[in-house]
């Protein structure tokens, strides 16, 4: 019998190195983790870091996932493709690096511990979750799920400045063709 599933949302970004090719190598690292499996992806976004100094632009997107895997495990998962893709943790949380990956949002409400709160408590304040997770949302195949209805709705409602964002115009080796 297969384990049962869990929705979250996820948001990945990175600004050091092949960019798109190492969002690319996490989504496919996310699929090999047990029993998950990558639903959607928004489009991306190229952005002005926040916070820190002088540093290379980033990318970022959104993905949803389905896993199960409880909140705990899925973030173990998510700090070893971060490590895999050379990520380098610096006392400076909005410094440069490889791959950052976050669990934003769970399916089943809310979550926290010592080392994970869900939602994230952050979110809100940054337009390069904002705005792909507002097209994430959009999507049919998340649309279709009422368990979002409400964080649609607040992403909706939210007066978000897109300053410092681009629509990615790169490589998209994430994306996948079939047919």
């Amino acid at each position: 019998m297969r384990p049962a599933q869990a929705q979250y949302i996820l948001g990945l970004g990175g600004n050091l190195g092949d960019r798109a090719a190492i969002i690319a190598e996490a989504i496919k690292s996310l699929h090999r983790l047990p029993n998950t499996e990558v639903l959607r992806v928004s489009p991306a976004y190229e952005t002005k870091p926040v916070g820190y100094g002088p540093q290379p632009d980033f990318i970022n997107l959104c993905a949803a996932l389905s896993s199960a895997l409880e909140p705990e495990a899925l973030l173990a998962g998510t700090l070893a493709i971060e490590a895999a893709a050379g990520r380098v943790r610096s006392p400076n949380r909005d410094g440069p690096r490889t791959l950052d990956i976050d669990l934003l949002f769970h399916r089943g409400g809310n979550h926290a511990s010592a080392t994970l709160t869900l939602p994230h408590p952050r979110w809100k304040s940054r337009g390069f979750v904002v705005i792909p997770l507002g097209q994430l949302l959009d999507d049919a195949i998340i649309v279709g799920d009422a368990a979002w209805d409400s964080l649609r709705h607040e992403v909706a409602a939210l007066t978000m400045d897109a300053t410092g964002l681009r629509a990615w115009q790169g490589p998209t080796p994430w994306i996948t063709k079939t047919g």
